[in-house]
């Protein structure tokens, strides 16, 4: 007869072995957690959606933007006047996708555009921008 009916012991020590109740119990939590992680996903892109960018930022309230993005005085030739409201964050991801901000011109959309891509950490708007860019989102 051969001894292949009987199991053979294991390597590793039988207190690393989970049990069924352990790995039934650890399965059922990974479910709770995709559960109750993916509603938490859908709130925070819809709060990522309505993030609002100041352009400028406050700190250059009342400056104009050029054509490419730099803050200029006021009433410079071919530099646009500040948004008069902040810009959604769902508005800034369609014009990252091609279209152009609601309300502007082309080449305002472009320069505003321009600005919101040259801001960095602790200016207004950057987390609502760099959150945009998340991949899923």
């Amino acid at each position: 007869m051969s001894e292949q009916s009987e199991p053979q012991p294991s390597s590793a020590p039988r207190a690393l072995i989970p049990s069924r109740r352990r790995v039934l119990t650890l399965g059922a939590a990974g479910a709770a957690t995709v559960l109750s992680v993916r509603p938490a996903l859908a709130s925070t892109m819809g709060s990522v959606l309505t993030c609002k960018i100041p352009v400028p930022d406050p700190g250059h309230a009342g400056q104009y933007i050029d054509a490419t993005g730099n803050l200029v005085a006021p009433f410079t030739p071919n530099a646009f006047p500040p948004s008069p409201v902040p810009l959604k964050g769902e508005d800034v991801k369609n014009a990252l996708g091609g279209l152009t901000l609601p309300g502007t011109s082309y080449s305002q959309s472009q320069a505003y555009m321009a600005y919101i891509r040259r801001l960095q950490a602790g200016q207004s708007g950057f987390t609502c921008f760099a959150s945009l860019q998340m991949p899923g989102r």
